[in-house]
């Protein structure tokens, strides 16, 4: 007996102002995404830039080898607008 799973996509993501929101993103077949320290530093150094371009607060993050975790505050309620920059 066969059985169909449809894809299911992740809830629609409401924005708005003050909202905080957990970022996080893994690495393709959960390869490592940072090589080393330096390479973390690189990261949350734009981070940094797009935080202050984007009026973002960061409240924590959690770098691991293979993934991250953030949470993001947006006071402009814009998380979106970074995928599309």
């Amino acid at each position: 007996m066969l059985f169909y799973t449809p894809s299911v996509s992740r809830p629609l993501r409401i924005e708005f102002a003050g909202a905080l929101y957990h970022v996080t993103s893994r690495g393709d077949g959960q390869k490592k995404i940072y090589l080393d320290d330096h390479d973390r530093m690189g990261y949350l150094d734009v981070l940094s830039e797009v935080c202050k371009r984007f009026n973002w607060r960061i409240h924590a993050y959690c770098l691991m080898d293979n993934h991250y975790h953030l949470l993001i505050e947006t006071p402009d309620g814009n998380l979106k607008r970074a995928d599309n920059s």
